[in-house]
């Protein structure tokens, strides 16, 4: 009665209830609604990969999305012939598994739909893949479907991408309203040329957003959870996560397995491109990236997972130890056919130091480790937060697991090791995190069980409520263009940008034996201090000789010699900066000493790049705040473009070092929004400012380098401005691009205190022994007229260059 009455005073509450049970059905409707079909074409159906992961892949989506809307076909492809690969598909369609929690009668009812949905064909044709995109629009139209999307997933090696590619593009892509998806698994190049080349190849036929490039350790389910965590704990994370609270991170993957039976692989890459140049560089990524305000926006992840990469200070050798087991070379001369006195220089293990060049994590160190043949099978990402607390009472007393003296750290636990499943671990004297109870719930108690040097209970730990496979992950993610979930090409050139200058220069490296598993002991234990990583132990005595004619940086001591009536200095690189650096901060410590100050000018290209990097990190008893910084040339770039020589020494010596902004120098090659302009007079600005600041224009040192060309500074042969006259300071023409440049003048560069030339690498060779036998003839060869008039020159040089 109460509600007929109401009714009727409310006439309008008919039809907005009217409407809103119309809108609910409609909503059931269009939920039951078709949304179209999707073809899922997997190339290499047959192979390993596909047998052990994919095709299990490809029934948990199934799994997943049956009934919500899509129908599906899964086509098997292959080399083989139809009536074979027919019979291998079969057997790899039976042995498929449900999720425990599925009813053995349910789960032969769902394998059985599964089956009758998935087809092998042979594609090896133009004409083949034309067949294929025939049958698949014949099979849309007679079910009276609209066609979604097709997924072609390349479990194929790299040499085959191009032709499947073309073939798809000119005879398979799907019709106007419907999206293509295009799987790649790794490698993706060898190095950044090979890589540029590929990604050139498949972008001539794909879209970018068209690919998804697959790192399956994205689709691990602790890997996968380091984002959102870091999302949903922000509160507690704003003001921990950077380098006044982090101590170290380390990114760890660790194998018993060897690398027997796949040699042919491990020749060509390694551990470091096996391993780390992907898994773990994208884990560190994930980690060390500024976190987007929505993480759930593919597009801002990947933009800040790119800004990380490009922060990635640059790898010296000094960044690494590499080791070797004993068994390999032997594996390889076997499996490979090489001959009895094959010894291999590929290295099954690696650790490597890297370092961020921005604020949030200057001086953080991460190390990255992987390696085969070692003592436990196990996958890690550990935060350990520095200590801060100091406990007056002895230990007895502390409060188990809750005292701030207890170590604080933060793991991503990937999986297998001595918790043997993926989990997410919190000191519990830090926080207690938030997680998703949905998907991820708070680990048993295990008794005994210790990780990290503390025992379990000592974390709040948490693991998945149901483990998945990274690749069922994965595939769900490519069927619901998640593309935060793979590499970007732009994400995957930046990376071997990162990796590609330190591979080659282990390249003739001899990687330190070791004998396998437990018996390793000690022996892969390694240690930092600044940028250098070395083993902690000395070099054993080498069970295997290393290639016997090449001689080793260790075989040298730093060389004294006379070059061109000057002091000599020659050594190995890394040897070589050391002493240089040395020298440098001994000139300065001595300059302020006696007048207060030191004057250095500094020289741009790449070969001081290391020297300002050995300042930065392992010089802390430079004077930098009596030091002026001048700069011997630089191109007329504005002073942040890449090019410019200001900006090498500001990315890799200035943002390291406390240099009071006021004794920085910089050259004025950019006045009224005009680069090198002769009106502007920007040379003659420069000259004035070190006629203003330094005594008698008298430089404490000057560093420079020598081109193959014989240049210095930018004084180049055919461009005889700067070799004498007057002039300080003088705007000369390169015959590289930019090929404008301001430099100091062979005058100016004579009057300093101390004259440093440093010439590195094999390139310079020729130059080195032309320059040795002329006299003083700088119109032909300007290096040749540089001779302090009352200070000292010293030559530094690489044994390359000096020996060839």
């Amino acid at each position: 009665m109460l509600a007929e009455l109401y009714f009727t005073r409310h006439p309008g509450f008919w039809k907005m209830l009217t409407v809103a049970m119309c809108m609910a059905l409609l909503g059931c409707l269009q939920a039951q609604e078709p949304q179209g079909h999707v073809s899922i074409i997997l190339l290499g159906a047959t192979g390993d990969l596909a047998k052990k992961y994919l095709w299990q892949g490809l029934f948990q989506l199934y799994l997943d999305e049956a009934g919500k809307g899509h129908s599906f076909s899964f086509h098997g492809a292959a080399l083989t012939t139809t009536k074979q690969g027919q019979e291998l598909l079969a057997k790899i369609l039976e042995s498929l598994s449900c999720p425990k929690d599925v009813a053995p009668g349910r789960c032969a009812e769902l394998k059985a739909q599964f089956q009758r949905l998935s087809q092998y064909r042979q594609l090896k044709t133009t004409e083949d893949y034309l067949a294929l995109s025939k049958d698949i629009e014949a099979l849309v139209q007679k079910e009276g479907l609209r066609e979604a999307g097709r997924v072609f997933y390349f479990s194929v090696p790299p040499f085959a991408y191009a032709d499947i590619a073309r073939s798809i593009n000119s005879s398979c892509r799907p019709g106007p309203g419907a999206w293509l998806r295009v799987v790649l698994e790794k490698p993706f190049g060898h190095d950044y040329l090979s890589a540029q080349q590929l990604a050139t190849e498949l972008g001539s036929f794909f879209q970018e957003e068209e690919m998804y490039r697959v790192d399956h350790y994205l689709g691990k389910q602790a890997v996968a959870q380091i984002l959102p965590f870091r999302d949903q704990n922000r509160k507690a994370l704003d003001g921990l996560w950077n380098r006044h609270h982090v101590e170290r991170v380390e990114i760890v993957m660790k194998e018993t397995v060897d690398a027997e039976g796949r040699t042919s692989f491990y020749e060509e890459y390694g551990v470091i491109r096996d391993v780390l140049q992907n898994h773990l560089t994208e884990i560190l990524s994930l980690v060390a990236m500024e976190l987007p305000y929505n993480v759930s926006s593919s597009e801002a992840v990947l933009q800040h997972k790119l800004q990380a990469f490009q922060a990635l200070r640059g790898l010296r050798k000094g960044s690494a130890v590499v080791g070797q087991y004993q068994a390999y070379s032997e594996q390889v001369r076997r499996e490979l056919h090489k001959p009895p006195s094959f010894h291999s220089l590929t290295p099954t293990f690696a650790g490597i130091l890297v370092h961020m060049d921005n604020l949030r994590w200057e001086g953080v160190p991460f190390i990255l480790m992987s390696g085969k043949a070692l003592d436990e099978r196990v996958g890690y990402v550990r935060i350990l937060f520095k200590n801060r607390a100091y406990c007056a009472q002895s230990e007895k007393h502390w409060v188990a697991d809750q005292s701030q003296c207890l170590p604080q750290q933060v793991v991503f636990y990937i999986g297998h090791g001595e918790l043997g499943s993926p989990a997410v671990l919190v000191s519990r004297n830090l926080f207690r995190p938030s997680l998703p109870s949905q998907s991820w719930k708070e680990l048993e108690g295990r008794p005994g069980l210790r990780l990290f040097g503390r025992p379990l209970s000592d974390y709040y730990a948490y693991c998945p409520v149901r483990e998945q496979d990274a690749y069922s992950i994965l595939i769900s993610h490519i069927f619901h263009g998640r593309k935060d979930s793979f590499i970007t090409t732009e994400n995957l050139l930046a990376s071997w940008v990162f990796w590609t200058p330190l591979l080659d220069s282990l390249a003739h490296e001899v990687p330190r034996l070791y004998p396998g598993g437990a018996e390793n002991g000690h022996l892969l234990d390694f240690e930092f201090s600044g940028s250098q990583l070395a083993f902690s132990q000395r070099q054993p005595e080498q069970l295997v000789p290393g290639p016997g004619s090449s001689p080793m940086p260790s075989d040298f001591q730093v060389l004294t010699a006379m070059y061109r009536e000057s002091p000599l200095v020659s050594a190995w690189p890394e040897e070589l900066i050391a002493k240089l650096a040395s020298d440098i901060e001994a000139t300065a410590v001595r300059a302020v000493r006696r007048f207060g100050q030191f004057h250095l000018a500094l020289s741009g290209g790449s070969s001081p790049i290391v020297l300002f990097q050995q300042l930065a990190m392992g010089h802390y008893g430079f004077p930098w705040a009596h030091t002026h910084l001048w700069l011997v040339d630089e191109r007329c770039v504005p002073l942040w473009d890449p090019e410019s020589n200001f900006q090498g020494l500001q990315t890799h010596l200035l943002q390291h070092v406390r240099v009071p902004y006021y004794n920085v120098h910089p050259m004025p090659v950019h006045l009224h929004q005009r680069l090198c302009a002769e009106e502007d007079q920007g040379a003659r600005a420069y000259a004035d400012e070190i006629s203003a600041l330094v005594t008698n224009g008298s430089f404490d040192m000057v560093l420079l380098g020598m081109g193959t060309d014989g240049h210095t500074a930018s004084l180049f042969p055919q461009s005889p401005t700067g070799l004498d006259g007057e002039q300080l300071v003088v705007l000369t023409e390169s015959p590289s691009r930019p090929h404008q440049r301001m430099s100091l003048s062979l005058p100016l560069i004579n009057r300093a205190r101390k004259v440093a030339v440093l010439v590195m690498g094999r390139l310079k060779r020729e130059i080195t022994m032309l320059v040795s036998r002329v006299g003083h003839e700088p119109k032909k060869w300007p290096i040749s007229g540089v001779l302090p008039a009352s200070g000292q020159l010293v030559w530094y040089m690489d044994y390359e260059a000096f020996l060839g």
